[in-house]
């Protein structure tokens, strides 16, 4: 059983969530799914341009797991972008009670 994830500071809130290939049904496309921690990590790297350090600082993770999940992010967007596929911004659902 893996271990639970750990809560990863996000502020990060994009006005859309969901891009697609122009000119090709939604039927007919396939979707890449980015998590929030994968947005808010290309938002501090690529967009605010910050180092990794600074990043997981920001995002109280280790620097380690802000380059996995930054990788990630990367990996899935250039897969949409390039193979045409539909990318879907998962929402964060807040579960403070």
């Amino acid at each position: 059983m893996p271990r639970p994830k750990k809560n990863r500071r996000i502020c990060c809130n994009p006005s859309a969530y969901y891009f697609k290939p122009r000119g090709i049904p939604m039927f007919e496309l396939l979707e890449v799914i980015l998590e929030p921690d994968e947005l808010e990590s290309l938002r501090l790297a690529d967009f605010e341009k910050l180092s990794h350090e600074d990043s997981a600082v920001k995002m109280k993770i280790s620097r380690a797991t802000f380059g996995r999940i930054l990788e990630n992010a990367r990996y899935k967007t250039a897969d949409g972008i390039l193979n045409g596929k539909a990318i879907k911004i998962e929402q964060l659902i807040n579960t403070k009670e």
